[in-house]
């Protein structure tokens, strides 16, 4: 584990003292008529100001090791984990569901942000279980329309039917420059292909995934990220055009001007929609910031200008560029600032698996963009998550994606996001 500074651990015993009170708060926006079972839980009822406190006092690096420690315990003996059926989301072993890529390949990314790697670490051994799982299943379903013949898991009934592919696509992208073997290299290399395919197949005319499930607009935003990053490796070949109109797509989502969110993809919640819209706009938001830079350097630009239109083509951009950056910029600093809202901040009214996403994709939006609020977030929401960690190491959603697995996984990216911030910012 490679978090920077070994901060004092206080023996505590904090943990959820179980599902509360069956909470009559169902989304009548909901796709499909969508009705998920919502409970009442200690994170959704209390706001998150004030939890950076919690961060210090209990300890970021316990809270990492109990949850590694969690999720070291809870792999299937191919590879593999699982967060289980849409059917059956009270099952909390998850030793007693199947394994599915999406829910693995969040917990390797997990324990590869917590500083393991296939080679070196205390959970190597895990972590190329995981890979070799993810290649099998890649493979074995290469003329098929999705990576996996798995269907009806909760990850897929809430983000979407080709989760498998993205989420296997992101870890597949960061595990990629680690590998020093050539042979297994390659065979990454073909499987992270196959993925960029099968994602691209399922975009619509307008940049949006077919099939997106109820917090659809969560599963496009990360399909995006995972397309970006692999369209940086020259070997793969990536569909520039589509995605393109995929970030548009996202921006879209949310109106700066009148900072209002489209939450039609997002199951009504403004959260998954302003944090995604963060997301896919913060690369693009920190260019135009090193654009209006440079320019300011060159004496193209007074040193107090602000972004506009007009500035950026001072800066030497084309009036069609300097349209798309100011949208982003736009985006960028609205719904992030929207996205860091208490109110927003609880999501549903108490937390799923879709609430840790929202969280994990709003502190890497504002790292990617060299944002200096993140820190005030990131002590927030950590301290949040660290104090409704459950007594056995693990986190649980309590409607929705309840999955242990899944859910520790996300908030161990969330809790070790540190460690990433170099990889995210270039």
């Amino acid at each position: 584990m490679k978090i920077i500074s070994k901060m004092t651990v206080l023996t505590c015993s904090i943990g959820l003292v179980g599902l509360l009170a069956v909470k009559n708060k169902l989304n009548a926006k909901a796709s499909k008529g969508e009705q998920p079972c919502v409970f009442l839980s200690l994170m959704g009822e209390q706001s998150v100001e004030g939890f950076a406190n919690s961060k210090s006092l209990i300890g970021v690096n316990k809270a990492i090791e109990t949850g590694e420690s969690f999720l070291a315990k809870s792999q299937n003996k191919n590879g593999g984990w699982g967060a289980g059926s849409h059917a059956k989301q009270d099952e909390m072993n998850p030793l007693a569901v199947s394994t599915d890529p999406a829910t693995t390949a969040m917990a390797a990314m997990a324990l590869y942000r917590c500083g393991h790697t296939i080679y070196s670490g205390e959970f190597k051994s895990n972590l190329r279980s995981a890979l070799d799982y993810l290649l099998t299943e890649v493979n074995k379903n290469k003329n098929s329309d999705y990576i996996t013949s798995i269907r009806g898991t909760q990850i897929q009934s809430k983000l979407g039917q080709n989760i498998d592919a993205v989420l296997t696509l992101q870890f597949f992208n960061q595990l990629l420059p680690t590998i020093t073997e050539n042979d297994l290299k390659e065979k990454v290399k073909s499987a992270v292909q196959i993925c960029v395919d099968k994602i691209e197949k399922s975009y619509d005319n307008n940049g949006k995934i077919v099939g997106a499930g109820w917090a659809g607009v969560l599963q496009s935003s990360f399909a995006n990220t995972s397309l970006e990053m692999a369209a940086k490796n020259s070997d793969i070949k990536v569909n520039k055009e589509k995605l393109e109109k995929a970030r548009a797509y996202q921006k879209q989502n949310y109106d700066a001007d009148k900072n209002t969110a489209k939450t039609d993809d997002g199951a009504g919640i403004m959260l998954y929609a302003v944090s995604s819209s963060v997301r896919n706009s913060a690369a693009e938001n920190n260019e135009v910031n090193q654009i209006m830079e440079r320019a300011k350097k060159e004496g193209k630009l007074d040193k107090k200008a602000e972004v506009s239109q007009e500035n950026l083509q001072k800066a030497g951009l084309s009036k069609e560029e300097a349209t798309k950056y100011v949208v982003a910029n736009k985006v960028y600093n609205a719904a992030k600032g929207k996205a860091m809202q208490e109110d927003v901040l609880n999501g549903f009214g108490n937390n799923g698996g879709e609430e840790f996403l929202s969280f994990l994709q709003t502190g890497e939006s504002m790292i990617v963009s060299k944002d200096n609020d993140w820190k005030k977030w990131y002590d927030n929401i950590g301290g949040k998550l660290i104090k409704i960690q459950n007594d056995n190491g693990s986190w649980n959603g309590h409607h929705c994606i309840t999955s242990p697995a899944f859910c520790t996984a996300t908030c161990l990216l969330v809790l070790s996001i540190e460690n990433d911030i170099d990889a995210l910012q270039k």
